[in-house]
């Protein structure tokens, strides 16, 4: 279905359709909710998508195991908004659809400065100082890092941080990084905690 064939079942959808936000950021600064996959589609429609792991899931069942497969889907426009999903089909390509249609659902805003005492040079490719995120047994901390550093983190956290638009940024993870829901959930929820920085007036 096309964006111009989209009828929303929504509030909020209806005020985007109808002109009313036309930016994503207008819409978490009124505090709004995503409630239709439309409205990220609509407001971000140059979002990228990558499939950062697939797996077999089994279930047992009255009637034996049944199998499944399990996508985890990053997406962002690398300038401050990330979103992370998961979908489970028979079908792989089923279980991406429904891996990136979450991950857009679960889209945040991410806040990012320069933090770092050696550039200090205020420009937005980091984070705004040390923020730490938390997933199943996963902690990771991000760290400013000064211009040209890149990112430093695992492959997982990388993804997500690409995509949410940091360039710089040193990594400190604790827990069992080889999971990857748990390692890239830690690096997304870290993210999230951006926003609840308070910067001090003079900084």
């Amino acid at each position: 279905m096309s964006l111009e064939e989209w009828v929303p079942r929504t509030k909020v959808g209806r005020m985007v359709k109808e002109g009313k936000i036309r930016s994503i950021s207008e819409l978490f600064a009124n505090h709004l909710r995503i409630t239709e996959v439309e409205i990220v589609d609509y407001l971000l429609p140059g979002l990228e998508q990558e499939v950062i792991d697939i797996n077999l899931v089994q279930k047992q069942t009255a009637a034996g195991e049944r199998s499944k497969f399990r996508a985890i889907a990053v997406v962002g426009n690398r300038d401050g908004f990330v979103g992370l999903g998961t979908g489970k089909a028979v079908h792989v390509v089923s279980a991406i659809e429904k891996a990136v249609r979450n991950a857009k659902m679960n889209l945040i805003p991410v806040r990012r400065g320069c933090g770092s005492w050696e550039c200090a040079c205020g420009a937005p490719h980091s984070v705004p100082m040390k923020v730490v995120g938390k997933r199943g047994s996963v902690r990771i901390e991000l760290i400013p890092g000064p211009r040209g550093l890149g990112i430093v983190a695992g492959e997982a956290a990388r993804v997500v941080l690409e995509l949410a638009g940091i360039e710089d940024v040193w990594t400190r993870t604790y827990g069992e990084t080889r999971t990857t829901l748990s390692f890239a959930g830690a690096a997304y929820e870290a993210l999230r905690n951006t926003n609840k920085i308070v910067l001090p007036s003079m900084w």
